[in-house]
């Protein structure tokens, strides 16, 4: 041991028998630290009757003012002593523990994976049970509405916390650097320029081109004008401009956040106290919400220049005519329905992107697999929210 260092060690306290005392430096390299084996903890169930029935047996609780300095072989211990309590049934409290060490235990678990030997009786017949195991509709159903709805509830919780992340920015409380949030803006904003650029105007053609071979049939070329406008501003735009985004940026956030998780990094951040939602979630949602409507409004007039190419190229229209019809058939009400799908579309991309990223696995497969996760929710579920946004439409007369 080395000079000037005191010999680790632990002691129940008197009296419920459930506070561990903790003095003395508990430091790895310092020699054998010291076990909590199972038997120091009775279990519950063999608590007595008297001191059973009024209440639940007293949590594992520890003392640990005594302590001096203290690295992983602290750890090491509690992991032991709260591997015992599971085993005990008692509840495990670390309220008296140094806020990191409490950190670092919590993201162990409560009980060693037992695993059984491959040669043993136990695991040949393990592995014949899971060969023969039969499908169970019922059972797939289940576990798959299950996971649905826990999924569902974990996008929820982070869409909420998203949301006070961004009530504190706006007081100035938010544990968010402006030049992330400038990044990420830059990121999602002028670098998608290009591609929102040509998707929105072919689109804008396009539509022209197919409502040209119809409406000339009915000597109605004028009303090119009209269904190029109205289909851009009410549908087209917001949602061609949305699936780019959820393919270019959605992608991007996941395959971060999931290089980030294989690298330990998440661990790092929640270790040291910093919230993860409000460091790297609240930056990439705040860029989507803050560029999408921009990038609709872009989306729509390039889209109408597309349309405009198409019907002066293709039809005996003038250019004066076209943009008096457009100007005539588009109302605002229509962009400020378009705006609004526009912010919904960024943060549905950006909550289940950043969702996806931060339960994604640890290994490099694991962030292409993220990545591609995030592309086909984001895609599917614009189209489905667009669908949303179109009966509601529909219902209040829009």
């Amino acid at each position: 041991m080395a000079a000037g260092t005191e010999a680790a060690r632990w002691s129940m306290a008197p009296g419920n028998g459930r506070q561990v005392v903790l003095t003395g430096d508990w430091l790895a390299e310092a020699g054998p630290m010291p076990g909590f084996p199972a038997s120091a903890l009775p279990s519950a169930t063999a608590l007595s009757p008297a001191a059973a029935a009024p209440s639940p047996p007293h949590p594992l609780c520890f003392d640990a003012s005594g302590i001096g300095r203290w690295n992983s072989g602290l750890v090491a211990f509690l992991w032991d002593a709260k591997r015992a309590a599971a085993q005990a049934g008692l509840a495990f409290d670390p309220a008296g523990l140094p806020p990191a060490a409490a950190k670092l235990l919590g993201l162990l678990p409560d009980r060693s994976a037992d695993l059984a030997p491959p040669g043993s009786l136990a695991g040949a017949l393990a592995g014949r049970l899971a060969k023969n195991r039969r499908l169970s509709p019922l059972a797939w159903a289940g576990s798959r509405t299950i996971g649905v709805l826990d999924e569902a509830g974990g996008i929820s919780v982070l869409l909420a916390t998203t949301v006070q992340g961004a009530g504190r920015a706006v007081l100035g409380r938010a544990r968010m650097r402006a030049t992330d949030l400038a990044g990420c803006i830059r990121a999602a904003g002028p670098s998608a320029l290009l591609i929102v650029s040509v998707v929105n105007f072919l689109v804008g053609a396009i539509l022209a081109f197919v409502g040209a071979v119809q409406l000339r049939k009915f000597a109605a070329d004028l009303y090119v004008a009209n269904l190029v406008g109205l289909a851009l501003v009410r549908e087209m735009s917001a949602v061609m401009t949305a699936i780019v985004m959820a393919g270019r940026t959605g992608g991007a956030y996941a395959a971060r956040i999931a290089t980030m998780q294989g690298n330990e990094e998440i661990d790092a951040l929640t270790v040291t106290g910093i919230d993860v939602s409000e460091y790297l979630v609240l930056p990439a949602v705040l860029a989507l919400v803050v560029t999408m409507p921009f990038l609709y409004l872009y989306g729509c007039l390039v889209g109408m220049l597309g349309g405009f190419v198409v019907a002066i190229g293709m039809l005996t229209i003038t250019g004066s005519g076209y943009f008096a019809q457009t100007v005539g058939a588009v109302g605002l009400d229509q962009f400020v329905f378009g705006f609004g799908k526009s912010i919904a579309f960024a943060l549905l991309i950006g909550v289940t992107s950043c969702r996806i990223g931060l339960t994604a696995g640890r290994s490099a497969a694991d962030v292409g697999v993220a990545a591609t996760r995030a592309v086909v929710v984001g895609i599917v579920g614009v189209i489905a929210l667009d669908a949303v946004f179109a009966v509601i439409a529909s219902v209040l007369d829009l």
